[in-house]
């Protein structure tokens, strides 16, 4: 596993967890919420398997 795939495995999990704290905190709508975490991990998907 390269490099760029283990900052993919860890800079997705963040990416959705700050994601949740700004719903909790009333700063994003859950639409918003929904997008973010769906494309962080589509793209990390798809940068994972190119890597």
């Amino acid at each position: 596993m390269s490099d760029a795939q283990i900052g993919l495995m860890t800079a997705t999990p963040i990416i959705i967890l700050f994601a949740a704290a700004l719903r909790r905190m009333g700063v994003l709508s859950t639409t918003a919420t929904v997008s973010a975490v769906t494309l962080s991990v589509a793209i990390a998907v798809v940068l994972f398997t190119t890597q």
